[in-house]
């Protein structure tokens, strides 16, 4: 479980993560985006909407991804925020081909924002989106 240091919970926050790199994919799409204190821990949020599919099958996905980017905590570097968006055939896949996709694009994510950690040190309008 993700301990509440490792949460995004702001929606101020939601919405500049969102500006950030974007990496897609068929089941999911990860925003990145460098955090103030690059020393701070990482934070992961979700956006799972109706479109995916009722109350249950958000939820569960909701845990899965909490249980996936718990474990992709140590390959991922401190300073980074990440909002993993859910889209509709995420529901469709079992648990491992969602966790194949979702660690492939947060380990894309971080390779694509952390060469800009130098130049801008944080997201916002100098990150250019993808």
């Amino acid at each position: 479980m993700l301990a509440p240091q490792h949460r995004v919970t702001r929606g101020v926050d939601y919405r500049r993560i969102s500006r950030g790199a974007r990496v897609g994919g068929r089941l999911v799409a990860v925003h990145a985006c460098l955090r103030d204190d690059a020393n701070a821990p990482t934070r992961f949020g979700f956006i799972i909407t109706k479109r995916v599919g009722v109350a249950v099958v958000r939820n569960r996905l909701r845990r899965q991804l909490k249980a996936i980017c718990f474990e992709a905590l140590p390959l991922l570097p401190a300073g980074m925020e990440f909002v993993i968006r859910v889209h509709p055939d995420g529901a469709a896949g079992d648990f491992q081909t969602l966790r194949t996709h979702c660690r492939r694009q947060l380990l894309a994510a971080s390779e694509k924002i952390r060469p800009q950690a130098e130049d801008c040190g944080s997201c916002g309008d100098e990150v250019t989106n993808a």
